[in-house]
């Protein structure tokens, strides 16, 4: 699939306020990119954007990259040591899988609220919102 399709498919305004009205319930930050290159594999991809984009400098090490690279077809969901080690492995195995049919099916948009809704969930509940807490990162849909 085309980059542009995948793109002009999500909903941006509908997922940057998704985001925003999930990390009102979390101090974690939530992160959606998009590639536009060819991606063999997508986990290390997603490392290196996350490192690049400073998503380890939050407070409590608790940020999730949401990695799409849609001319491979393939995707990843990584998060900081801090979320890393309240979640387990068994949420990003459970969460990928989820969220693969909808990408299969064409429904990119709910593909992505589902996975920001989600991990949104699994924020909240290992790192509720704190008196004084700021919206670390940037809302808005990334891409190289």
């Amino acid at each position: 699939m085309k980059t542009s399709e995948f793109i002009t498919h999500l909903d941006e305004a509908r997922i940057v306020e998704e985001i925003a009205r999930v990390e009102a319930a979390t101090s974690g930050e939530i992160r959606v990119f998009v590639s536009t290159r060819t991606v063999v594999d997508p986990v290390t991809e997603a490392g290196q954007q996350f490192q690049s984009l400073g998503m380890t400098g939050t407070k409590h090490r608790n940020a999730i990259l949401l990695y799409f690279a849609p001319v491979s077809q393939k995707f990843a969901i990584i998060g900081d040591k801090g979320i890393h080690e309240k979640c387990g492995p068994s949420f990003w195995q459970d969460l990928t899988a989820e969220i693969r049919p909808l990408l299969q099916a064409g429904q990119f948009s709910e593909a992505v609220l589902r996975a920001v809704q989600q991990t949104g969930l699994h924020l909240a509940t290992h790192f509720p919102p704190e008196s004084g807490d700021r919206d670390e990162l940037p809302n808005a849909i990334i891409g190289d």
